[in-house]
């Protein structure tokens, strides 16, 4: 476990100091928490099924958590063959304590152990700040790349 206080710079341009948060990679949250943070950014779509979301965490290559005072404020998970690619299936953080670099250091964490892979992917939303956010630390939309022809496909099942 790491614990580190974030900083960041407000739009006023002033330094904003936040309380400390702690990284884990090393426990998994407990299913209340997991239903609790979920649940907090809207994702019912994966607590319907409490489950499986559980299966996902268990099996995942990585899951890093943030915490303050304790509570689970924030997770990144990466699901990977830990060769070819690693993929980030999960980065969450509560409302309460967004803008203040966790996603940030949460995805940096979970990416880590993955410095030779050379595919570091995400599907995401389109919501607005999403593109920002992935290409403020290093990624590029597929459509982006040049010279690449590279396409990208989803198939969900119902």
């Amino acid at each position: 476990m790491q614990i580190v206080q974030t900083v960041g710079v407000g739009k006023n341009g002033r330094v904003m100091c936040n309380d400390e948060v702690s990284y884990d990679a090393d426990r998994l949250p407990s299913r209340d928490e997991t239903r609790t943070l979920y649940d907090s950014v809207g994702w019912a779509a994966y607590t319907d099924d409490l489950d499986a979301l559980i299966r996902g965490l268990e099996n995942s290559a990585v899951v890093v958590t943030a915490r303050s005072g304790g509570e689970l404020i924030g997770l990144a998970r990466i699901v990977s063959d830990r060769a070819t690619i690693a993929y980030l299936q999960d980065v969450l953080v509560h409302p309460s304590f967004r803008r203040r670099g966790i996603a940030t250091a949460l995805v940096n964490r979970a990416f880590a152990p993955f410095g030779r892979v050379r595919q570091h992917v995400l599907l995401t939303d389109a919501e607005p700040g999403q593109r920002a956010f992935y290409e403020s630390i290093g990624f590029t939309e597929i459509r982006d790349l040049p010279g690449q022809g590279c396409r990208s496909f989803v198939r969900f099942n119902p």
